[in-house]
């Protein structure tokens, strides 16, 4: 079938985009020579026939009240260049389209490839235009676009029939062994790549290049907390306060009982909730073997009757994501911390965001070599964040950002959310040799292959160009159908256990669920064709779900899910034997000892220094009261924050009892967020209780 291209662009009084890069680019990359700016998206389409394709177009590709459209582009003397994202990566529009124009139809889904189109009126030079080139365009998710046309929209992959076994591994030592960690990008040290290797001596095989990928994803940083577990050798504190709060925790160890445990960050960030129960004064604390978030048990008041509930805390941080892709960052950011408690089969139903930044005003000019200005990170990722959020339904009771030129080097992104349940909704039990383990949700694509190891590495300058399959592409429609599906008390009292697909994708996700499990990544359903078996096994692609079922109890929750418009696959079993095992064309390509997964490595020690810094709470310059007064409010710090608070949808739902901003004239930000329970009632949402 032919490729039908359209444009469409916003009319004058709408286009708040292209009026928003038009004001950056005179005031802050200070271009004068550039007057004016125009922002069309394009859409390639193919799969469809004429009429079809003319069918959609009012009603896929742009809103007649707002957009204006054009099969071709203007013929114009401005300067201009397309931005397309990345192959592999995950174009949200694009998807969104095809299965508008699938709904539209009833039929096949259609290809669709999207790509903005920029216009720049006025005389810029060939130098000032590679400068907003390089301001649009992040190289981490898009690239430049060829303005021609099409042919064919549909790409071919070529995939390797096996995965690779590395010879030789089994005879590493000395020096070699870290220049493997240093020629595979691996974010386990020596000591761990030597641990594996005495591992596979004792198997009396080399491993595949899928089993050293997927152990350095299990044994990450970000999967495994190895920095809290690292045991502290020797502690030696230089700061008063510091001292004082350290001899609380040696006592606190002494009173129950656990000098002969290592002591580590992990230890004592625990031993407050460890000291309380201990106490009796935590006995509503939700204790279990899924780790899904921090749980407690409340009693809700429903229809005049009291029950147990869940209700789960969760925080999530993307530094590392956002400061190289700051929109999919931030909207992974929010959307991993849902799936968390959303695993737990809790409903999500209240969110905050904290961030933090350099200055934002500063000069493009002044911005890191190898980093996005700062500008564009605070901004995109509140785009992004917001965005996920608004489009789950999620509502977001408090938003801040706080500015210090620490953060200059790598922003902080936290998206913290609350969800709940009835108790009795909710099954745990341990999975048994038969049940079945059902991926839900989304189709496993290139991005997010090696998310949880680059979360867990050092980078360098030249990270943002070489880590942009890190990053995660969200779906917050398909996560939205995942949250109506756990709601129902029919499809949650079939789970047995339920992990999310964050970091490390099927290895962690499914790894985690039994001792004893049989993958096959062949079931695995992906968005493209050209995926190995290595990729299938660790992308973290996302706004998917793992779950464990009885065998009888598959296709009850299959067509449940499928009610849902949600795919589910059975791809995995869980078997008697405590290894993990993983085919791939009719290939074993993992086949690990359980022992030897929850090893977590080779033991990490080191020893800790907290210097006294002499770092004092500044004075407020001025000589007057006056001066003080003006340099206080004159602090970034000190802004109001109600421009970026409104991106944020705080009244979905219904639920929000503070609103964000206060006051006689609700220009007060509240230092505080408060819902009301997400109760169901009869047919009909209401809300009872708070949190």
């Amino acid at each position: 079938m032919a490729v039908y291209r359209v444009y469409t662009e916003k009319k004058p009084a709408y286009a708040v985009e292209a009026k928003a890069l038009l004001r950056e680019i005179r005031h802050i990359l200070l271009m004068k020579s550039i007057t004016g700016v125009r922002v069309l998206n394009r859409y390639d389409i193919e799969g469809v026939d004429r009429a079809l394709f003319e069918r959609c177009l009012p009603v896929v590709f742009f809103e007649p009240q707002l957009d204006t459209h054009t099969f071709a582009l203007p013929e114009t003397d401005d300067a201009v260049f397309a931005v397309e994202s990345l192959p592999g990566q995950f174009d949200a529009r694009a998807a969104s389209c095809e299965e508008c124009v699938q709904l539209v139809s009833r039929c096949e889904r259609p290809m669709v490839r999207a790509a903005r189109v920029y216009l720049l009126a006025g005389t810029p030079t060939a130098e000032e235009l590679a400068r907003v080139k390089k301001y649009v365009i992040n190289p981490v998710e898009s690239r430049e676009a060829d303005l021609g046309e099409r042919e064919t929209l549909r790409q071919t992959y070529a995939t390797p029939d096996a995965v690779e076994t590395l010879a030789g591994f089994t005879a590493l030592e000395g020096p070699a062994i870290a220049a493997f960690v240093a020629r595979y990008g691996l974010a386990m040290d020596a000591d761990d790549l030597a641990f594996c290797r005495d591992y596979f001596r004792g198997e009396h095989r080399d491993p595949t290049l899928t089993e050293i990928r997927m152990i350095d994803t299990y044994w990450s940083d970000h999967c495994r907390h190895t920095t809290f577990l690292t045991t502290l050798d020797g502690v030696e504190l230089r700061k008063p306060a510091v001292e004082r709060a350290f001899a609380r925790y040696l006592a606190l160890r002494e009173e129950l009982g656990r000098e002969q445990k290592p002591i580590n960050l992990m230890d004592i960030a625990t031993i407050g909730a460890r000291a309380l129960k201990a106490r009796g004064g935590l006995t509503n604390l939700d204790l279990s073997e899924e780790i899904n978030a921090c749980s407690i048990v409340i009693d809700v008041e429903t229809d005049g009757t009291s029950e147990p509930w869940l209700l789960m805390f969760k925080n999530e941080t993307h530094n590392h994501p956002t400061e190289i892709e700051p929109f999919g960052g931030a909207a992974t950011c929010i959307g991993g911390a849902i799936r968390d408690p959303l695993s737990g089969r809790t409903y999500v139903y209240q969110a905050m965001r904290v961030t933090g930044a350099a200055d934002p005003l500063a000069p493009v000019a002044d911005t890191i070599p190898g980093k996005l200005p700062q500008r564009k990170l605070v901004t995109t990722a509140a785009a992004g964040y917001s965005a996920y959020g608004n489009q789950i339904g999620l509502a977001t009771g408090l938003v801040d950002e706080l500015y210090h030129p620490g953060y200059a080097a790598k922003r902080l992104e936290i998206g913290a959310v609350v969800g709940a349940a009835p108790q009795k909704n909710v099954r745990r039990e341990r999975p048994a040799p038969g049940d079945a383990v059902i991926l839900l949700g989304g189709r496993t694509g290139r991005d997010g292959c090696g998310g949880a190891t680059g979360s867990s590495k050092s980078h360098r300058l030249e990270s943002l160009e070489t880590c942009g399959a890190e990053v995660q592409k969200g779906n917050p429609v398909v996560e939205r159908k995942l949250q109506r599906l756990f709601r129902d008390e029919r499809v949650t009292r079939l789970i047995k256990r339920c992990n999310d697909f964050g970091a490390g994708g099927v290895s962690v996700a499914i790894g985690e669920l039994a001792d004893g499990l049989r993958i096959d990544l062949d079931s695995v359903p992906r968005k493209y064709d050209g995926l190995d078996g290595t990729e299938l096994a660790i992308s973290e692609s996302q706004e998917r779900m793992a779950v464990v079922v009885s065998p009888g109890d598959a296709p009850a929750l299959i067509a449940l899910a499928n009610a849902e418009n949600l795919e589910a696959t059975r791809v995995a079993t869980v078997t008697a034997e405590p290894r993990l095992r993983m085919t791939w064309k009719g290939r074993t390509i993992v086949d690990l000892s359980r022992d030897f997964l929850n090893s977590n490595g080779a033991e990490k020690h080191a020893a800790a220094l907290v210097a006294d810094d002499g770092i004092r709470p500044a004075p407020i310059a001025g000589a007057t009261v006056g001066e003080r007064l003006m340099n206080l409010v004159s602090d970034l710090n000190l802004c109001s924050r109600q421009g970026l608070s409104e991106r944020f949808d705080s009244t979905i739902g219904a639920g929000t009892v503070l609103m964000p901003f206060g006051g006689a004239r609700q220009l007060t930000p509240a230092q505080a967020m408060a819902a009301k329970l997400p109760v169901l009632s009869g047919e009909t949402d209401t809300v009872s209780g708070m949190a």
